[in-house]
């Protein structure tokens, strides 16, 4: 589905991601994880599009999108969440998913399903997104990506400084579409919500993918923890 293969990015002059590759399969969570400034968010954002490469190579079902505009990779079929969600705030909730329907062109039937696995917002349609709670607009900028019927959903920490319930709520649509076969490259720093969602879990450090391991090695293996998180 999605394989990135040996990528190097960075901001300018100055490189941060060094010969990162990774996949992620129909139907599957990997995790990223590492210290603040490891690359994460550096990874996602060139995914997207949103930083140029260096060199490397990132494709879609086989079809080259690395070197796409970030509007193109959307349409190819990636949908991405940024961490602060990014939302058109004096928008309102309608207008933000109408522009989510039009990157790919959706239809009305998008539209009411994205509704569904968000009942709350159906009831915010016509209130702008900056009066939405932070949960609130979280599952926004979860329902305009999902508008897209993304192949592949990026999620850049998404549960961060949410509340227990609004936490359940997001992981129970991270965890129905991975049933419904969307991949998914998840960065998330709380250690039980990996253990709860990920196939796979990913360690950078220092904008190198140091290791990729399964959720049970995390739990048997307490130096992971402390090698790569510092906890």
């Amino acid at each position: 589905m999605l394989r990135v293969e040996a990528i190097n990015s960075g901001y300018g002059n100055a490189q941060v991601l060094r010969d990162v590759s990774l996949d992620v399969a129909a139907g599957e969570i990997l995790c990223l994880m590492g210290r603040n400034g490891a690359g994460k968010t550096t990874a996602m954002k060139t995914i997207m599009g949103l930083l140029p490469l260096m060199s490397g190579r990132i494709t879609l079902d086989g079809q080259d999108v690395g070197r796409l505009p970030a509007h193109e990779v959307a349409r190819a079929g990636i949908g991405y969440i940024p961490q602060g969600r990014r939302l058109f705030t004096e928008l309102t909730v309608a207008q933000n998913l109408e522009i989510g329907l039009m990157t790919r062109k959706s239809g009305p039937h998008v539209r009411t399903r994205v509704l569904e696995l968000f009942p709350r917002l159906s009831e915010r349609l016509n209130q702008r997104a900056e009066t939405l709670s932070g949960g609130e607009q979280q599952m926004l900028a979860t329902a305009r990506a999902l508008c897209i019927e993304p192949k592949v959903l990026i999620l850049d920490e998404p549960t961060e400084g949410l509340q227990p319930s609004m936490i359940e709520a997001i992981r129970d649509v991270v965890v129905r579409l991975r049933n419904e076969g969307v991949a998914i490259l998840l960065v998330e720093q709380r250690v039980d919500a990996v253990l709860a969602l990920a196939d796979r879990v990913a360690f950078l450090e220092n904008g190198i993918l140091a290791e990729t391991v399964t959720p049970e090695r995390m739990r048997t293996d307490a130096a992971l923890l402390k090698r790569y998180l510092g906890v």
